[in-house]
């Protein structure tokens, strides 16, 4: 069987929130108010800064999913789908996409792997050329979003589903790479044949050190923002 490549989105494959990122197009849509769109910025700022620490990955998917409570989930889709150059593409990292050509010359499929929501993956895979990708749940009730979680992709969970995915998809994960920047994803990372830190937090930079992980580092853009 082969191997397969999985890559953490946040600070991984961008160097932002991918959830935080949509705060304007919430606001210009009038699904969010000034004072929260502030408070999502900063928000981004302190990510941007620090990672995502397995309590900030909580408290984000919980903040961002009270906001969604009542939101048809196609204005859902349409949103994302509208923010993708504005929000996502202008903050691709183009190392993460040269990986994925790279891992495609071996054979080898890639996926996002991702707490964010399934709908944002979604996108994202679809825009990037993904093989595919796996992302948090939400609830869904005639439609519309509950303002609950059915499944939060994150830590164990995301060693969980890469091992259902193995089993869907024929691949080895022995063989397999798996990318993240945050200590958090530990578990996803363990659960691949080769671990790899990218642009890690200090935590995770003193595990792959000790562990003989290999670290990179992500800088350049894959895309103009002109």
């Amino acid at each position: 069987m082969p191997g397969a490549a999985f890559f953490d989105l946040d600070r991984t494959l961008i160097s932002r929130s991918s959830s935080l990122s949509l705060a304007p197009a919430f606001h210009r849509r009038g699904l969010l108010r000034r004072r929260d769109r502030t408070k999502a910025m900063l928000a981004q700022l302190v990510f941007i800064r620090y990672g995502a620490g397995t309590s900030r990955v909580g408290r984000t998917a919980e903040t961002g999913m009270a906001f969604l409570k009542g939101v048809p989930v196609e204005v859902m889709r349409e949103i994302v789908v509208e923010a993708v150059d504005s929000a996502f593409k202008p903050h691709v990292y183009r190392d993460a996409l040269d990986l994925v050509a790279r891992h495609r010359e071996r054979g080898e499929k890639s996926f996002v792997v991702s707490a964010a929501l399934q709908e944002i993956v979604d996108a994202l895979v679809a825009e990037l050329g993904f093989d595919g990708g796996l992302g948090s749940t939400a609830e869904v009730v005639d439609g519309s979003y509950t303002g609950r979680l059915a499944r939060r992709l994150d830590g164990g969970a995301k060693a969980d589903a890469l091992a259902t995915l193995a089993r869907e998809k024929g691949i080895d994960l022995a063989e397999s790479t798996a990318y993240s920047d945050s200590a958090s994803d530990v578990p996803f990372l363990e659960a691949v044949g080769h671990a790899v830190a990218v642009n890690p937090d200090r935590t995770l930079r003193a595990i792959a050190a000790e562990r003989g992980w290999r670290v990179l580092r992500f800088r350049d853009r894959a895309f103009s923002t002109r």
